[in-house]
């Protein structure tokens, strides 16, 4: 079990590496100058040059990668003397961090949290942006996910139960529906009909924030009446696959020989169905909704967009918007970081529940 684990993470850690490799390329060849970005474009030439230096953009390409390797490992080496060093161990980047290894008077090695550059826009800390939107995300993503998976454990439980019946064909029609509109598209059509033409019934705003102002000014507080549509838009496509997958899988277990046996020796259905059958059937429920759960945390822009709501994606979108790079460049690691340890978490437990797992 310790080396399969130690397979996956080395696994993971290499994906990681490819992920860190390919943004940077990507994001080092479009056009752009950040220097002109953070001063405006009347800035003097000397201001521009200053700033190019202090983001190592006047380097060797092959040298800014090392540094950005560097910057977001979490054990990196750095020159803890010369402030004109390109590999200086800044306490404005770094915090204040102390080497527990040191080479000479001036080479030593640190652990750090990885340092995912600053904005160009407002010079705020990558991390702490990201840091910020996300909970609001998470809390989107766990709400949309959570409720897509009891409707549809129950819907698709209830269309394998009652199979070719009215109930079965009309959830078999929804979930295909749902599985078939896009997500930007749902976002745009649910807040638009519950949010402007029915808002005098519904109460929900268009572009509700998950914390409101109350009165008098005196500080936030959370109304949660606005995360309803996002959650719902949100757990669309997940609840259709969930219903599918339930319905599938569960007919293919009744199906079997143990299933037959069961209801032989005289368990009611009731019985068969909760203590035998469910248990093999939301297998592949689970691993379809851990993934959708990875990439809903990640960040669904498109509704976080629609409604505005402050999460990951919508810091990405003003991002890209503003051509603010390090903040586009630190989310993709982000959703990358998170996309991987969730994938590692389930293969592990895969692999302590089905000991097979463990000989690939």
């Amino acid at each position: 079990m310790v080396l399969f684990i130690l397979k996956r993470l080395f696994y993971g850690f290499l994906v990681l590496w490819g992920v860190v490799s390919v943004v940077f390329l990507l994001f080092n060849v479009l056009p752009g100058d950040p220097a002109r970005m953070m001063l405006g474009q009347r800035a003097d030439s000397a201001s521009v040059a200053a700033i190019n230096h202090d983001l190592g953009r006047d380097k060797p390409l092959s040298l800014q990668y090392l540094n950005y390797i560097n910057d977001l490992s979490i054990i990196s080496i750095h020159n803890t003397k010369d402030a004109e060093s390109f590999w200086f161990l800044n306490p404005n980047k770094y915090g204040d961090t102390k080497p527990f290894i040191t080479f000479g008077d001036e080479i030593g090695i640190v652990i750090k949290k990885p340092y995912l550059r600053r904005s160009y826009q407002n010079s705020r800390l990558v991390s702490d942006i990201l840091f910020e939107a996300f909970p609001k995300t998470a809390l989107l993503a766990i709400v949309a996910v959570s409720m897509a998976l009891v409707i549809g454990i129950f819907v698709g439980t209830l269309s394998a139960i009652y199979k070719d019946t009215w109930f079965d064909k009309l959830a078999l029609v929804l979930s295909v529906s749902g599985m078939s509109i896009p997500s930007f598209f749902a976002a745009i059509l649910f807040a638009w009909l519950f949010a402007f033409v029915l808002e005098d019934y519904t109460g929900l705003s268009m572009f509700g924030s998950l914390y409101s102002v109350d009165d008098f000014g005196r500080g936030e507080y959370i109304n949660l009446k606005n995360l309803i549509l996002p959650a719902i838009v949100l757990g669309i496509r997940p609840l259709a696959i969930v219903v599918e997958l339930t319905r599938s899988s569960l007919l293919e277990v009744m199906s079997q020989d143990y299933i037959r046996t069961a209801k032989a020796k005289g368990l009611s259905k009731y019985k068969v169905l909760r203590n035998h059958a469910m248990k093999n059937a939301l297998n592949p429920v689970i691993t379809a909704i851990s993934g959708w759960l990875a990439s809903l945390m990640a960040g669904a822009v498109f509704v976080e967009f629609v409604f505005d709501w402050k999460g990951v994606g919508v810091a990405i979108v003003d991002a890209l918007n503003k051509y603010d790079f390090p903040v586009v460049m630190g989310a993709v690691m982000f959703i990358s970081v998170i996309l991987v340890l969730i994938n590692i978490l389930v293969d592990i437990l895969y692999a302590y529940l089905d000991p097979r797992i463990r000989l690939y």
